[in-house]
């Protein structure tokens, strides 16, 4: 039986009675400049390092996003170092926000900025890292979009042009930012049909975009192949073999032994297999197959054990989500300072920066950066947008929705760190999702699942907390 819709709330006002959001976006330009001033010229990491050592040589490769690198080569020229970077993704950032609440308004627009200046999220978009970058470009094309769908008027060509290539930016600045992307762009589309349609056309879209993204990194970018797609198909190969104590194709049963005897797999991440030592001899034959028979051999190890990769995936999906995990679960905390480097990447002069990285490390230990919660939230979320009748807000909600959870799906099979940055855009959506979705009235035993699931959920991860050891807090403690 299709439910019961949703009595609509009160609609929003008519474009040509919503104004301009000027209020909304000089809000946003002061909250750049603080965020500016207390961060300033941004903060290198260890990836941030790698990646600019690539500039000053001039020589690219795929480990590490090749369209980020290219960017900064070209930004170089007005300043060296972190600052460029750091101010486009910050500006990307703040003014998307002050465009979307300025389509929302009122109480609405001054949560939205509450939520983006969230100190473990807007500490992370202190740090010049791929991850920033995507969500510095998505926000401003969620911005754009809001500022014209939620009045009901055609995006204007020059915002389209903006929007579009931010979405391609954010594609091509992480390897599975596709998942995100996808979906945010069916709504650029004019007129992209039913929701049944635009699912199917995101289904099909994204595989279609990875396998582009290949060519376009390497011909059209000029990077060279680091060996960066052989790491997912060697992290689950690995895993399988561990937990079924047998050889793995390509390896000899002596190499599953050190691998197990060594903990080379960990559901944390795959740094274990690539630069512990023993286990990185252990795995050196499918460091030089090609990644194409990797993923063949992977097929088959999962067809011959598929109990043994499901649970090898659902460890390392419960550990990138940090549900039923120790207390200081590691990858959370934005860095406070750069790491050490000899390439003149300095970082925040403000000594406040340090306080606020404290607080975001505070603050990571509560169910606020638990990744499961948001992704129920925007479970959540769809399915309270699915009963509510057509509108402008409904789309955006479903869109962000959509986003979010494309995301965290991916997870399930590709992934093998457990990094929070991973899911900040995830959880970013899925809060400007019900900001926009605004629902009210709605009855509580039509919800009442999600709230149980939300609560459950939370009560096992502190559950867990509680009663786990904590997590070593030293990178090598945790390699070993």
């Amino acid at each position: 039986m299709v439910p019961e819709a949703i009595p609509p709330h009160r609609p929003p006002p008519h474009a040509d009675q919503r104004p301009f959001p000027g209020r909304s976006i000089a809000a946003a330009f002061i909250l750049l400049a603080l965020s500016l001033l207390l961060f300033w010229p941004g903060i290198a990491t260890y990836d941030t390092i790698v990646q600019y050592q690539q500039v000053v040589s001039g020589s690219y490769d795929d480990w590490h996003p090749p369209v980020m690198a290219r960017l900064w080569a070209a930004l170089s020229i007005l300043s060296a170092g972190t600052a460029p970077l750091f101010l486009l993704q910050m500006t990307g950032y703040w003014l998307g926000l002050g465009l979307l609440a300025g389509a929302l308004g009122g109480r609405r627009a001054i949560i939205l900025f509450a939520v983006g200046a969230t100190p473990f999220l807007l500490g992370w978009l202190a740090t010049v890292i791929k991850d920033s970058q995507m969500i510095g470009a998505l926000s401003l094309a969620t911005g754009l979009i809001a500022h014209y769908r939620l009045r009901g008027r055609p995006i204007a060509t020059p915002a389209l042009a903006v929007a579009a290539l931010c979405l391609l930016y954010a594609t091509l600045v992480r390897a599975n930012a596709v998942f995100s992307t996808v979906p945010l762009a069916m709504l650029l589309i004019p007129r992209p049909g039913g929701q049944p349609a635009r699912f199917l056309a995101t289904i099909a879209a994204i595989p279609a975009v990875l396998l582009l993204s290949q060519p376009v990194n390497h011909r059209l970018l000029g990077a060279e192949d680091s060996g960066v797609t052989r790491t997912q198909p060697m992290y689950d190969l690995a895993g399988i073999a561990v937990r079924t104590k047998g050889a793995a194709p390509g390896l000899p049963p002596a190499a599953t032994a050190t691998l197990i005897r060594h903990h080379c797999v960990k559901p944390l991440f795959w740094d274990s297999l690539g630069d512990a030592p023993a286990c990185a001899a252990a795995i050196d034959p499918w460091q030089k197959a090609p990644a194409a028979r990797l993923y063949a051999d992977l097929v088959m190890a999962v067809a011959h054990h598929p109990l043994a990769y499901l649970g090898h995936r659902l460890a390392h999906l419960n550990s990138t989500e940090r549900w039923l995990v120790p207390m200081r679960w590691p990858l959370a905390a934005p860095p406070a300072s750069p790491e050490p480097n000899s390439l003149g990447l300095t970082g925040p002069a403000c000594c406040a920066a340090v306080h606020w990285q404290r607080v975001a490390a505070w603050l990571v230990e509560t169910p606020l950066a638990w990744p499961i919660l948001w992704t129920v939230a925007a479970f959540w979320g769809l399915w309270l947008a699915v009963l509510q009748p057509e509108s402008p807000p409904r789309t955006l909600a479903l869109t962000l929705f959509a986003s979010a959870l494309f995301q965290e799906a991916s997870f399930v099979a590709l992934s093998i760190s457990s990094d929070l940055r991973y899911h900040l855009w995830a959880m970013l959506a899925t809060a400007w999702g019900w900001l926009v979705l605004a629902p009210r009235g709605a009855p509580f035993r039509r919800t009442a699942p999600a709230a149980i699931a939300m609560i459950l959920i939370l009560c096992a991860g502190a559950a867990a907390r509680l009663t786990l050891p904590p997590a070593p807090t030293r990178y090598a403690d945790l390699m070993n």
